[in-house]
């Protein structure tokens, strides 16, 4: 039995070459790879910025200003 499996998974395995790539079959995939490239940049020079507006309104919570009696 286990030669038969190895003899059937064997000769599967070239007929993979003939398979073309998900990407150029859907368009979609294609798609959305190229949105995803695109918006990086942004999201790499926003991150820091929505993360510092995050901890300043967190330490505003944490921290809150002390009146002056």
């Amino acid at each position: 039995m286990l030669q038969l499996l190895f003899a059937v998974a064997f000769s599967a395995v070239p007929l993979t070459l003939y398979v073309p790539p998900i990407r150029s079959l859907n368009l979609f995939v294609e798609t959305i790879e190229d949105v995803l490239r695109q918006t990086t940049d942004l999201t790499l020079r926003t991150y820091p910025r929505v993360r510092l507006a995050f901890s300043r309104l967190l330490s505003s919570f944490l921290h809150p200003i002390s009146r002056r009696e």
